[in-house]
């Protein structure tokens, strides 16, 4: 799981043009959005872009447990791990 979430973090900086930011510089448990890595909708957006073509995973529409699979860097990947195996 730890390459698949830094594979998750190097996507986040590289799809979001995170330019000050290194991906093993984001903690996997840390937020994504508001208090955390500080990312918005626009950028919520783009992530899913850039997940659905890497990884070939869908999301249903934006759902609470859509929201909860965005909260942090572990979360995507265990929903990405879940995707590929399913």
């Amino acid at each position: 799981m730890d390459d698949l979430e830094l594979e998750v973090k190097r996507l986040i900086v590289s799809s979001l043009k995170l330019e000050d930011i290194k991906p093993e510089e984001i903690d996997s448990e840390e937020a994504l959005f508001a208090e955390g890595l500080g990312l918005d909708s626009i950028d919520a957006l783009e992530l899913g872009v850039a997940l659905r073509k890497t990884f070939n995973v869908k999301f249903d529409t934006v759902t609470e447990e859509v929201k909860a699979h965005f909260a942090n860097v572990r979360s995507l990947a265990r929903f990405i791990a879940a995707q590929q195996a399913g």
